[in-house]
């Protein structure tokens, strides 16, 4: 049995999800199976990961489904969640290998820019968010942390019955906010990512800023975030 399981929810991520799974050969840790969850893709997605992972193919529709599939597949006592347009530092797993014990079911990490040159103002508000507000979400019991660089106990897991896949958004945050009951959650500032910007340079900062502000308040008020994020390859 592996120690961690990485998960790949992707659906037509021909583009990006190369690049991530490169990322994954070049770890310091080894012990570990990679997973990609493909909700049928009509791309190279599947070809291009079969190179390097297991592949299973799950059709149904989210990226909460999709991880759940991974998941219900793995073998690893620490399943590792990231995103088929997110590059894993080389150090990423062995950064979670040594941050669980008892008291620590799930862990997460910075996610700064992939891309070189998308601004400062880009640079701060990925900090701000994957550090500063996901710190603070953690210290004050509110724990808030993203999907694309997500990790937990494989039992404790199954014990909250993974993500919610009746929500399109928000899944994450959810998974973490049922995950607080169980125990502690750790940011572990060497679990480093890069992730895709694609989305801040299609909306531009103000509208993702504004989608994300807006999601918060259907989910917390409301009980009901989006239904679905705009596609975006």
């Amino acid at each position: 049995m592996v120690k961690i399981s990485v998960i790949i929810p992707a659906l037509n991520e021909e583009k990006y999800i190369r690049n991530s799974l490169e990322g994954l050969k070049k770890q310091s840790f080894k012990d570990f199976e990679t997973i990609v969850s493909d909700g049928g893709s009509s791309d190279k997605t599947r070809q291009i990961a079969k190179k390097y992972a297991t592949v299973i193919i799950d059709r149904k529709k989210g990226m909460a489904a999709g991880r759940n599939a991974g998941a219900r597949h793995a073998k690893g006592h620490i399943l590792v969640f990231l995103d088929a347009d997110t590059k894993p530092s080389n150090g990423l797993l062995m950064a979670y290998s040594t941050a669980f014990n008892d008291d620590i079911i799930a862990a997460t990490g910075p996610i700064l820019p992939l891309e070189k040159g998308v601004g400062r103002g880009v640079g701060f508000g990925y900090k701000f968010v994957s550090i500063l507000f996901v710190k603070l979400s953690i210290l004050f019991g509110r724990p808030s942390i993203v999907g694309s660089n997500f990790a937990v106990r494989r039992d404790i897991f199954n014990k909250v019955h993974g993500f919610d896949s009746s929500l399109r958004t928000y899944e994450d945050w959810d998974l973490s906010n049922k995950l607080k009951n169980y125990g502690k959650i750790l940011y572990v500032d060497r679990a480093l990512v890069y992730t895709s910007t694609r989305r801040v340079r299609a909306w531009g900062i103000w509208g993702y800023f504004v989608f994300h502000v807006d999601n918060m308040f259907r989910y917390h008020v409301l009980k009901k975030p989006k239904g679905e994020y705009p596609i975006i390859r």
